[in-house]
């Protein structure tokens, strides 16, 4: 039996995260039907379930990090052929398939100081994706299988944002849908 992998544990954390983040967008689909047929009531049972999906996201990713912190590096060199061919197909890319997350924070800084500081996060994805036009690999430029209409870079940028919040760069009590850049991002883009 091969020893437990903490890049199987990893890639778990990736496939339950883009599925809690599908899960949301269409939790928000449907909350923006409700609004928009004035179903008042039924957009804030959305909304909250929203909020419940959103904070257990967060507190997933919070695992993944702690997970990250226990297991520590991982050489793929420790690992002989044949543990690497016993390793369990999870359904997604394999490691170094896609523009990593930490390729997304200086663009999105950019773009912000941009855009004057903060502005909609459409209008920032719109951007960052013109910015990293030749450092998005084609992969990227594919759907989520969760979600046909997410293109992978999309999602990844939106997860390197809430990383970002919660290390400081990027406010956390700016509006709904609006991204903020903190004095410690602005601090970080001259450094």
């Amino acid at each position: 039996m091969p020893r437990d992998n903490p890049t199987n544990v990893d890639a778990a954390f990736d496939i339950l995260l883009e599925q809690i983040e599908a899960e949301i967008d269409l939790v928000n689909r449907g909350g923006a039907r409700a609004f928009e047929s004035r179903d008042y009531e039924a957009a804030r049972a959305t909304l909250e379930r929203a909020g419940q999906f959103i904070a257990f996201r967060d507190r997933m990713a919070a695992l993944r990090r702690e997970w990250i912190a226990l297991a520590g590096p991982q050489v793929d060199a420790e690992e002989d052929s044949e543990e690497q061919t016993q390793r369990r197909d999870l359904g997604r890319l394999r490691r170094g398939l896609r523009t990593p997350e930490e390729a997304y924070y200086r663009p999105i800084l950019q773009v912000l100081v941009e855009l004057g500081g903060r502005a909609p996060m459409g209008q920032i994805l719109d951007r960052v994706g013109q910015v990293m036009r030749g450092v998005l690999r084609d992969v990227d430029h594919q759907p989520l299988a969760s979600d046909p209409d997410l293109p992978r870079w999309r999602n990844s940028a939106q997860w390197a944002r809430n990383s970002m919040v919660q290390e400081g760069l990027l406010r956390n009590d700016s509006p709904r849908g609006v991204w903020e850049i903190s004095d410690a991002g602005r601090q970080s883009l001259r450094g």
